[in-house]
């Protein structure tokens, strides 16, 4: 997090630049052949444990990293749980059986787990946590007391000095002093219980505030000193404080990355994205943890958000199908107010829902998971731009993915490196064709992307998403323009029995993956003639339907009726 104040407050951190460390050898970028993690913003470790074994798992995703699980401060802002007040499993999200049994069943569907770690500071006042400690600031009994504490109780106020960032307190968090072994042996216990439990690496929460070489010294004295290791360091140009001298302990966040995603896709040309990465003077790929937007940037602006719509997805796509980094997904909740909490306290009951946004679970996301596994280790070939906003590119023999972030659909033959035969488009479920020459032809609408790997090869269900009640070649893709406020969903019903005949009880409910664009496919016969309308129903299932006449539509001999232009009637 960048510098705010306490209400709005992070327990997350600002800035860096300076001194540059040499890099030690260290376990870093993410170990293994699936290396994205999906970010569970404030879900209950109950609902991780689900997602793991219903989404996360079949997806191809290699990590999943769950929210701080120590005791914190009471309050249902989402940024209580950076506020520590002991080492004890016992947040909101669940305690110590339900974090254990959510680590067992990740590890079964093949998904190894980080766990987010505030070990820079403790709270900013006094009270009773949520696992029933009772503390002050500069008092946690049992754990810590005010000498552990005392090297600098000012707030930092100077990003251009080294001390003040490091030993002061980040927005009036009393900050602990890691230059003690006292506080490095309580830090690493905490760690290594959660190893114990069995974790396999960690994101730790405001690193720039903590010198490199105590974070060093920390993770040295770990049970598995090759925990994967990704460190929050922000990078400020002039700071005091470099993200490259934690390079050595692990891998590092890049901000640059997800702050250039957004200049791009919202003010700049695709075409530039053609040396994106350490040609941009981003650090190292090895190293680089990457992103296009997290819990705290998406409120504080300065990345793309969910709200962003095609720009946010097409931002996504083209993350996990570039090779840099190591990418997080961020899959959080909707909010207007930033320091609102969690749904339901971090429940999820279906994605989608109730606020729950899922973006790890959006066809044009999820998709991407297995297009980067398949393509691991391969370089980028066959570029190819216009110029301006259509972008295409490979990963050697592996993979291919085009982009049109423009206003109009892209028609051409691409050139690319595949072997010939049949692919599966597994952005929209639709089959191409390559050639003997490595050549497809295909026509992409206005902000979507085509992606082509070879463990892709048909599609299944026509290419239905996980939501889609139909699962034929034939029918009506769906897709309507609709605003709505949190809790509210878009439906869609007509005069047919797999569209609910006219009942807005039995509607099917469209997926927001595109927001503010509403999708959903649905099987019908080829040659059937029917009529629908979309309605807006919120979470005590009042129903508005739109406005004017039905509308029409009929479904062809092959392939889908192509309703995706759609703009609700108020």
């Amino acid at each position: 997090m960048a510098r705010r104040p306490l209400s709005a407050a992070l327990a997350l951190i600002a800035g860096a630049a300076a001194l540059v460390v040499p890099a030690t050898s260290a376990e870093a970028a993410t170990p293994g052949t699936k290396d994205v993690t999906a970010v569970l913003f404030e879900w209950k470790f109950d609902s991780v444990a689900k997602a793991c074994t219903d989404s996360l798992g079949p997806a191809g995703y290699g990590y999943v990293q769950v929210s701080p699980p120590q005791e914190h401060i009471q309050g249902g802002q989402w940024w209580t749980s950076y506020q520590p007040v002991s080492y004890k499993i016992a947040g909101r999200l669940g305690d110590r059986g339900s974090f254990a049994n959510m680590v067992s069943t990740c590890h079964s569907a093949g998904v190894k787990v980080v766990a987010d770690s505030v070990i820079n500071h403790m709270s900013a006042g006094s009270g009773t946590g949520t696992g029933g400690s009772s503390y002050t600031k500069y008092n946690y009994p049992g754990l810590y007391s005010a000498p552990d504490m005392d090297d600098c109780t000012a707030q930092i106020s100077n990003y251009q000095d080294r001390y003040n960032v490091q030993h002061c307190e980040l927005v009036g968090l009393a900050d602990l002093d890691t230059g003690e072994e006292y506080v490095r042996g309580k830090i690493a216990g905490y760690l290594n219980d959660l190893l114990s439990l069995g974790v396999d690496g960690f994101r730790i929460d405001g690193a720039k505030h903590i010198p490199a070489g105590d974070l060093a010294d920390i993770k040295a004295r770990l049970s598995n000193p090759s925990a994967y290791w990704k460190q929050e360091a922000i990078y400020g140009a002039g700071e005091a404080v470099s993200p490259d001298e934690y390079a050595g302990t692990g891998d590092v966040q890049e901000f640059r990355y997800a702050r250039s995603l957004k200049q791009v896709f919202n003010n700049e040309n695709l075409a530039s994205l053609k040396n994106f990465g350490e040609g941009w003077g981003f650090m190292s790929s090895s190293k680089a943890a990457v992103f296009v937007d997290n819990h705290d940037t998406e409120r504080g602006g300065d990345t793309l958000n969910y709200k962003d719509g095609a720009n946010y997805t097409l931002a996504s796509v083209f993350m996990l199908a570039w090779p840099y980094g190591s990418p997080d997904v961020h899959s959080g909740y909707e909010w207007s107010d930033k320091d609102a909490g969690p749904p339901g306290g971090g429940t999820v009951n279906a994605c989608y829902s109730d606020g729950w946004k899922c973006q790890h679970a959006w066809r044009e996301i999820a998709s991407m998971v297995g297009f980067r596994n398949t393509a691991r280790g391969e370089g980028v070939s066959n570029w190819w731009d216009n110029g301006g906003d259509q972008i295409a590119f490979g990963r050697g023999s592996k993979a291919y993915v085009a982009i049109n972030h423009e206003g109009s659909s892209l028609s051409r033959t691409f050139q690319t490196s595949l072997p010939a035969g049949d692919y599966c488009d597994i952005q929209s479920g639709s089959g191409v064709t390559v050639n003997g020459s490595g050549q497809f032809t295909a026509t992409l609408g206005a902000n979507t992307a085509l992606a082509l790997q070879t463990g892709a090869r048909t599609c299944s269900g026509g290419g239905a998403g996980p939501t889609d009640p139909g699962t034929g070649t034939s029918g009506a893709s769906f897709g309507v323009n609709a605003t709505t406020q949190l809790g509210q969903n878009i439906y869609v019903t007509g005069n047919q029995p797999a569209l609910g005949n006219w009942n807005p009880a039995a509607a099917l409910k469209l997926d927001p993956a595109t927001y503010p664009v509403w999708k959903l496919d649905v099987s019908l016969p080829a040659g059937t003639s029917f009529e629908y309308k979309y309605v807006r129903k919120d979470a005590s299932g009042n129903v508005t339907w739109e406005s004017g006449a039905n509308r029409t539509g009929t479904v062809p001999s092959s392939g889908k009726a192509a309703l995706t232009g759609d703009v609700w009637r108020s």
